[in-house]
């Protein structure tokens, strides 16, 4: 894709240090993504990732599956812990490379949902091999600490918990 001077058209898009990569267009991957926000006992349940940051679990949407569906299926792959009912509470819009990746960057919708805790332990049993790199376990972090956690995402995602733990959420779908 070209603009009007024949130069190709780019956008800047950041990774989880910091980091920010002229892209072009073209080279964008598009990947809807579906993360959970599962409050219990006054804690959330976040990943710990790249050393001492931490993001909420979700992920990449799969082609023909229900982002429903596949916020819950992420959450149980990544943390051991089961959900149901997933009502979407936001939406952000993000351009980001990928921190295991030195070429695939990304042009992601990611759709936030409040879901309820059913059930699990606690486990790294569902990671693949990227995640696999810089995920460590997660954790039920206290709510009251939730200001002193660093974003290991290129989406600050506390604003969204927020919303979800003050009860000020319209469900969107």
């Amino acid at each position: 894709m070209s603009s009007e001077d024949g130069r190709t058209k780019t956008v800047l898009c950041h990774d989880v240090y910091g980091n920010t990569h002229e892209t072009p267009i073209d080279q964008l991957q598009w990947r809807p993504s579906a993360y959970g926000i599962v409050i219990k006992n006054d804690t959330v349940l976040l990943l710990k990732q790249f050393g001492n940051k931490y993001d909420l679990p979700g992920g990449g949407v799969d082609i023909g599956e229900d982002p429903k569906e596949a916020v819950i299926r992420e959450v149980q792959e990544e943390t051991g812990i089961t959900v149901k009912r997933p009502h979407l509470l936001g939406m952000e819009s993000n351009l980001f490379r990928a921190a295991h990746s030195t070429d695939k960057s990304f042009h992601s919708l990611l759709l936030y949902f409040r879901c309820e805790y059913i059930a699990g332990e606690l486990s790294l049993r569902g990671l693949d091999e990227y995640e696999q790199k810089y995920v460590l376990k997660a954790e039920w972090i206290p709510l009251s600490s939730l200001d002193e956690v660093e974003v290991g995402s290129t989406v600050d995602f506390r604003p969204q918990i927020r919303q979800c733990i003050s009860g000020n959420t319209t469900t969107l779908v």
